[in-house]
């Protein structure tokens, strides 16, 4: 049946278009239409489906590139790891409720071993089961559109003949390189990696911190020619490369001209997302720094990079509620116009993933992936969101006794 959502604002990749209907055939955008275009007759015909709006927002749904949210799901408690298919199907009705319509889960395959705390969820045999997982789930029926990124610390050489398995299997959609080794980084400020290291480690003291300082400056990590061999076969098989953390100019250049990244996620300071931006790199930033007011670890402010036109796309991290909210955060404060930020979280992750030809814009012959926003006592919420043209999921507020 065609499905008709009327009395709407609709974000277009451009503009906002007030007072329009969005036209759903199948599982595809058949028009995008002003009210007062409409013949009269079509709001009462009984072969389309019509769902009124309310004068609420009608926008793409969110393609989140980079969220660890799955591994406080699956793994509540340190001492707690959840079944890994009720995890995941859990997730994704939490997602949807986010606006979240296809969603990289950011798997860390760090090494074994090192602190524990929140990263004992983390081994090699949790990864594979994880991936496994994603992976039926996908096959199966599913609420929303699951894809993984594989984020390779590069000290983990046990995993590596493992990774390009995957990689050619076709199973990773997304590769970031990653350094977590303090001193550099995320972690180039040693204070507040210690400060890090006490949340992850319930058996934290200054004599084991120590130890991992010293371990790191002399561990082994994958070579150069490792990691060349990764990026080529990411590049034969379509699989966007992205680096992680990049702490200079010099080191996002030779990310950029080595292994050919085409996204820098979370750089640390404004110059590096400059380069970025020189080197026609997409800057990745996340979405709670915005919702915050700044990096919860004393890095690059998101928004300062946004005012400074350094930033290209917003991800979840590891809060998927901060994408709504987010948005409208960066359109109240008059730093980007509503559809500028919808863009960040929609068709510019898109366009990065190769995914831009089906998903993103709200244009004709795209897929019907989208949702209705409106906003409560001021606040941004989900009312309802489409998948393939599908009603996945529908929240009804209302005012009743307390």
């Amino acid at each position: 049946m065609k499905k008709c959502i009327f009395n709407a604002t609709v974000v277009a990749p451009g503009a906002l278009l007030p007072n329009h209907a969005v036209f759903i055939q199948d599982d595809r955008i058949a028009s995008v239409t002003p009210m007062d275009s409409l013949p009269c007759r079509s709001l009462g015909r009984e072969d389309i489906d019509f769902f009124d709006a309310r004068n609420g927002y009608v926008m793409p749904g969110f393609i989140d590139v980079h969220s660890d949210y799955i591994e406080g799901i699956l793994q509540p408690r340190p001492t707690c790891l959840m079944d890994f298919e009720t995890g995941l199907r859990e997730a994704e009705k939490q997602l949807l409720g986010h606006g979240v319509t296809t969603i990289y889960h950011s798997l860390s395959l760090m090494k074994s071993g090192g602190a524990r705390g929140r990263h004992s969820f983390r081994t090699p045999e949790n990864l594979e089961r994880l991936v496994d997982c994603i992976g039926a789930l996908s096959g199966g029926q599913h609420l929303i559109r699951h894809r993984f990124h594989a984020r390779y610390e590069i000290d983990n050489l046990e995993i590596y003949g493992y990774l390009l398995r995957l990689m050619d299997e076709g199973r990773v959609h997304e590769l970031s390189f990653m350094d977590h080794t303090p001193g550099q980084g995320q972690y180039r400020n040693l204070e507040i990696y210690a400060q890090s290291y006490v949340t992850w480690d319930a058996g934290y003291s200054d004599a084991a911190l120590e130890d991992i300082l010293a371990a790191a400056k002399n561990k082994p990590v994958a070579s150069h020619e490792m990691l060349k061999r990764l990026s080529r076969l990411a590049r034969e098989r379509g699989i966007t490369l992205a680096s992680h953390d990049d702490d200079s100019p010099e080191k996002l250049a030779f990310m950029k001209n080595e292994y050919g990244v085409q996204i820098s996620e979370f750089p640390v300071e404004l110059e590096v997302a400059r380069k970025a931006r020189a080197e026609g790199v997409l800057v990745v930033l996340g979405a709670p720094n915005i919702m915050l007011g700044g990096s919860h670890s004393g890095n690059l402010s998101a928004l300062e990079a946004i005012r400074e036109g350094c930033a290209d796309i917003l991800c979840s991290d590891y809060y998927p509620a901060a994408l709504l909210h987010a948005v409208f955060k960066l359109e109240a404060e008059g730093i980007l116009s509503l559809p500028e930020a919808v863009r960040m979280v929609t068709l510019n992750p898109a366009r990065a993933m190769g995914l831009s030809a089906d998903y993103g814009s709200l244009e004709a012959g795209k897929k019907a992936d989208l949702l209705v926003v409106k906003k409560i006592q001021g606040c941004p919420m989900i009312q309802k969101c489409f998948i393939d043209g599908r009603a996945a999921a529908q929240f009804d507020y209302y005012r009743g006794a307390a």
